[in-house]
């Protein structure tokens, strides 16, 4: 994240992909395999790494990440070797894939060394997430066999060492400052005491998927793993959960930084800019992406206040946000009409989707409530491979007119799209296939919003209302982000300024909020993204004009895998010189 490219410029990949691959690319290419096939293999047999989970080939890890100050020393010193080999290679003499290839890997080992150097590792939890609700919600769907049963049980039993691990890294953190804002935890201990209170172990989310053991596995073999199942969830989950509540409550939370600003935390600068650069792909500073957003407010604003008359509203604008906000026709009765209404907008995308897209994944997906251990301070929804999580938790804040805008950008084309995908192409090196970047996967998510207009997908004005909405609430990101954290924003102002600009419940800003404000450069991927591919997009329907094939252009995007934002851009370079081919027909 916070290492520059210094290899090799990203700007000059498209002006060096037309260079022929002779003896001596061959043998530099083979050098930069070498490296990083070498440290996709230590990786994996490391075990899982926390932030890497994507990245393991072991579907059924029997352990969670380790954590340690001393596995980050050991990580840190293996990963600094690597970068140091990479800084040896002659870009120069490498074919052009490979030179790809090494812009994306480095920028993925710069930021994981970047990670560790600033000890992001001692701050596991925001507002948004923590390590003991992403436990609670891990629990697989189903298993196979008994061997996935099987490895799910020594996970379950490994709770206490990790959760210990990470109360030792919060320590570390506390003692010097290094927390989430005490404003955005208020109450997350709920959070914790939801996973086992009035619960038995069968009750448990971590339970789940041994209720539908497969028949396959004998019957005195199900009641087996059953009940050692409910025996690890008695005696090492529950009790790992009561003692973190101890720790969380009586010592972390009186320590945690009353002030919000990322700038305010140790090196917090640096460590702010990191984040930026991490996030975004990008080098931009806090004041340039601040203005961005100024711009693209109200940009989306005019586009807003035009549909609000083609609805036949005839107040103010701030009146028909209220009116939305408060109408009971535009909010679900029942958590299952919530879910059975985002499927149907999934389904009506599927009868659209060879008319945009040549190569569609094989992965599918299901349709689910967010678990409530961790509803109340979920987003309204979530994707990605296999999954589109809606959280039926206070209906009264999930709007029915926004629910096309987040469908299209949790599921398909949007999360549970891409990322199979992604996965999907074979001829990739690992490290492109299974690692997100979040600037290109949460940027290709909000275009996709965008493309549902074109599409046909919104079938009302509140629902492009609500697509806009969104839209403006990702573009306020970048003014709320860069204010609370480099400008000297409050956290009221903050709210305010996403209450009188978006149509968001009340509930749903109060949780974003406290996600920027915990969270720092994160909400700073999307819009930016978004406006990347959009301008690549652009550049490639002037430039090619009647030969442009939209089909064509987002199957090169999604090809990409998920990659920096320059080489992105260079890409549609490369893909415009080349005529704007169906990518798959060339390969």
């Amino acid at each position: 994240m916070k290492r520059l490219l210094a290899t090799i410029s990203l700007g000059s990949l498209a002006a060096c992909t037309t260079l022929s691959a002779g003896p001596q690319s061959t043998t530099m290419d083979q050098r930069f395999r070498t490296i990083y096939e070498t440290e996709w293999t230590w990786r994996n047999n490391a075990g899982p790494t926390e932030g890497d989970e994507s990245s393991q080939e072991d579907e059924n890890p029997k352990t969670w990440a380790r954590v340690s100050p001393a596995w980050q020393a050991e990580r840190l010193a293996y990963l600094t070797n690597v970068m140091n080999q990479l800084d040896a290679l002659n870009p120069s003499t490498m074919s052009a894939a490979e030179r790809v290839n090494l812009s994306i890997y480095r920028y993925q080992i710069g930021v994981v060394i970047s990670r560790i150097k600033f000890r992001d590792y001692e701050k596991p939890l925001n507002a948004d997430s923590t390590f003991w609700t992403n436990a609670a919600s891990s629990a697989p769907k189903a298993f196979r066999n008994a061997a996935e049963a099987e490895a799910w049980i020594a996970r379950l039993n490994d709770i206490p060492r990790y959760f210990d691990d990470q109360v030792a890294n919060m320590k570390l953190g506390a003692a010097r400052g290094f927390t989430p804002p005490r404003a955005t935890l208020e109450g997350r201990d709920k959070s914790i005491t939801a996973v086992y209170e009035k619960k038995t172990p069968e009750a448990s989310s971590f339970y789940d998927p041994f209720k539908t053991l497969p028949p396959s596995i004998p019957a005195d073999k199900r009641a087996a793993l059953q009940a050692e199942a409910s025996k690890a969830i008695a005696e090492k989950v529950f009790p790992a959960y009561r003692k973190l509540l101890g720790y969380y409550r009586d010592e972390y939370y009186p320590l945690t930084t009353t002030n919000l600003a990322a700038t305010s935390l140790p090196d917090g600068v640096a460590y702010y800019q990191a984040q930026i650069h991490e996030f975004t792909t990008l080098d931009k500073t806090p004041e340039d992406i601040h203005q961005i957003g100024l711009q693209e407010v109200a940009k989306i604003r005019a586009r807003m206040e035009e549909q609000m008359k083609l609805s036949g509203f005839k107040g103010t604008f701030p009146e028909f946000l209220k009116f939305l906000r408060t109408d009971p026709q535009f909010y679900p009765k029942t958590g299952e009409e919530l879910l059975m209404r985002g499927a149907w907008i999934s389904k009506k995308f599927d009868g659209k989707a060879e008319r945009y897209f040549g190569r569609l994944p094989r992965s599918r997906f299901d349709v689910i409530a967010v678990p409530d251990d961790i509803a109340p301070f979920y987003t309204a929804g979530r994707g990605g491979t296999g999954v589109y999580l809606l959280n039926t938790y206070n209906l009264p804040s999930r709007a029915l007119y926004s629910l096309p805008a987040l469908t299209l950008h949790e599921s398909a084309p949007g999360h549970a799209f891409q990322m199979p995908l992604a996965e999907e192409q074979e001829g990739m090196p690992k490290f492109r296939r299974y690692t997100y970047i979040s600037a290109f996967g949460e940027g290709w998510a909000l275009y996709c919003e965008l493309l549902g207009e074109e599409m046909g997908m919104y079938q009302t004005p509140y629902e492009v209302f609500g697509m806009l909405s969104y839209q403006m609430w990702r573009a306020s990101r970048l003014v709320v982000d860069t204010g609370i954290h480099a400008k000297g924003w409050t956290r009221e102002q903050a709210q305010k300024f996403m209450h009188d600009n978006t149509a968001l419940a009340d509930h749903e800003i109060t949780t974003e909020v406290d996600r920027y404000i915990s969270w720092p450069g994160q909400a700073l991927s999307y819009y930016l993204g978004e406006m990347a591919i959009i301008e690549a997009r652009q550049k490639a329907e002037a430039a090619l004009g009647a030969k442009f094939d939209l089909r064509h252009f987002h199957d090169t995007v999604l090809q990409l895998g998920s990659v920096p934002l320059p080489v992105l851009s260079d890409r549609i370079d490369q893909w415009i010189a080349d005529g704007g081919p169906d990518p798959y027909a060339t390969k």
